[in-house]
């Protein structure tokens, strides 16, 4: 038996509305991102090519394919439960006020921080842009500690750089730190 605010409301439905309906399954938003997540995934590992002779029964679409068939499977797993009543619980210690609007100044810096990185790490290489990105990205969650942070963000930087180019191999422009570094 289902009530008013249970059914889907229509044009003609002057109690609630679409937007409302909406707001109270807003994790369906997570469920169509996931499902279009994993096509995207599915797709990619379907346009790699190898030969089967020269690698085997497990190539390199294998593990591609198992996640964006896992993606898939949440998602509709989690549309089914959103569509059937279900409501993600709140953490005890959550201190998120649903009512209040979102700070767009905090997340336009943000991306503001993530363009700049993008667009540095070339010509300046990994060191400095990640230390502005780090910098940045204190700063615009509201760090005000102005002699601190760059100091910070500076030693991170240059320790995720070392751990990454020379501990792991996974090269990084070093930029003009090239062969300080």
């Amino acid at each position: 038996m289902s009530t008013e605010s249970e059914s889907i409301p229509t044009a003609d439905d002057k109690s609630g509305s679409l937007a409302s309906w909406w707001r109270e399954r807003s994790e369906l938003g997570v469920g169509v991102l996931l499902f279009v997540l994993g096509v995207l995934v599915l797709a990619d590992a379907l346009t790699l090519g190898a030969d089967l002779a020269g690698r085997g029964p497990v190539g390199p679409a294998t593990v591609p394919l198992v996640v964006g068939c896992g993606l898939l499977v949440v998602a509709v797993l989690l549309s089914v439960d959103v569509l059937r009543g279900g409501r993600g619980e709140a953490e005890a210690g959550e201190d998120v006020d649903l009512t209040e609007p979102a700070d767009w100044r905090t997340v336009l810096l943000l991306a503001g921080v993530f363009l700049a990185f993008a667009v540095l790490i070339g010509p300046v290489g990994f060191p400095v842009a990640g230390a502005l990105l780090f910098w940045g990205a204190a700063y615009a969650l509201g760090s005000r500690h102005f002699h601190r942070d760059p100091l910070i963000a500076a030693a991170l930087s240059l320790l995720t750089y070392v751990v990454f180019d020379k501990l792991l191999g996974v090269p990084l422009p070093g930029g003009p730190l090239m062969g300080v570094v």
